[in-house]
């Protein structure tokens, strides 16, 4: 792949009448990383991958799988990519083993003398080789998606395509899931994770984009959507004029707030009396946002050194960044759900 994606779509679209379900979205997924696609239910992720995989057409614009164009190098591309989208769907009344021998044997691309030993390793690496002879009806949800994901893997896969994986899964079942995905990557697969839960995907993945209604609104390595987030100094001292009189030097807005952690109040003087406070042994607690746009930058190492030249006596300070949720839902504008 010379353009180093294992993904990429330009404008992609989707029109179910009048209503866009998805919006010229332009993805780029680096081959080789753990790629979470985040947004809230509704948001267009599902139909972003059905559209991707060729189960869906597009409305408008392109996709690019493992270097080739979709949907017409379809039967070119799809054996190199392993899929779990919108839950497994399997025959009830056959065992687990014997559902994956029949899907195996349904693909042109497989090669039967080894379908045995492929579907033992694929259920060993999903925890299911002690329900291998189990009929599925009496599968629980969990272990159900650890079949589709098993199914996903029964053929070596440079990409893996993954709606929702941990639904249904247990904390166990969820951490080897997180294991697995972490496997694959390491040895070169490239693997898209589909989710609404902010927490595994904060520990799973490497590079995220954000899904909301219909568009999408970030994407790149995680790290760098974690700072592009707000960061907020929260000091304790019992010599507050002084201090807001130093942070408003540096190019910061002082605030009021509280150590029990209550949100800032405006330190600027109003119309109305301001609100009594709590008396506090250390001082006050004043809370300033750190701006990152303020040229020349302001470190916090900074702002403690110039509040102690000044005989500012500093008995608490605290870095706060906005959480990765905090950031997710100020793009998207609504909740997602956490894993507990």
């Amino acid at each position: 792949m010379t353009s180093g994606l294992a993904i990429e779509t330009r404008g992609l679209s989707k029109h179910f009448g009048q209503q866009a379900a998805v919006d010229h979205v332009d993805l780029a997924v680096p081959h080789g990383t753990v790629f979470g696609f985040l947004g809230p239910n509704g948001s267009g992720k599902t139909t972003t991958i059905r559209m991707l995989l060729g189960l869906a057409a597009a409305s408008a614009g392109t996709v690019t799988l493992l270097g080739q164009e979709m949907p017409d190098k379809l039967h070119a591309v799809l054996p190199r990519v392993g899929a779990l989208v919108e839950g497994p769907a399997f025959y009830p009344f056959l065992s687990g083993a014997a559902n994956l021998h029949r899907l195996d044997s349904a693909s042109p691309h497989t090669v039967p003398a080894t379908r045995r030993a492929r579907v033992q390793q694929a259920l060993q690496r999903v925890g299911l080789e002690h329900a291998a002879g189990k009929r599925v009806h009496a599968y629980s949800l969990g272990m159900k998606q650890r079949l589709g994901i098993a199914n996903a893997l029964l053929s070596p896969r440079d990409l893996l395509v993954l709606d929702e994986p941990t639904n249904g899964l247990d904390p166990q079942g969820t951490r080897e899931v997180r294991n697995l995905v972490r496997s694959l990557a390491h040895q070169g697969t490239t693997v898209f994770v589909s989710s609404h839960l902010l927490a595994e995907v904060d520990q799973m993945c490497t590079h995220a984009a954000v899904m909301s209604a219909g568009k999408l609104v970030a994407q790149g390595p995680l790290a760098e959507l974690r700072q592009a987030g707000s960061t907020r100094l929260r000091l304790v001292t019992p010599d507050g004029g002084a201090a807001r009189q130093i942070l408003a030097g540096l190019g910061l807005v002082p605030g009021l707030g509280d150590a029990e952690g209550e949100p800032a109040r405006s330190g600027r003087p109003g119309p109305q009396a301001p609100e009594p406070r709590r008396p506090q042994p250390d001082g006050e607690t004043i809370v300033a946002a750190l701006d990152a746009s303020l040229q020349p930058a302001v470190l916090p190492e900074d702002v403690v050194a110039r509040l102690v030249q000044a005989g500012v006596r500093v008995r608490g300070f605290a870095v706060e960044r906005e959480s990765l949720e905090d950031r997710f839902v100020a793009l998207t504008g609504e909740g997602f759900d956490v894993a507990q």
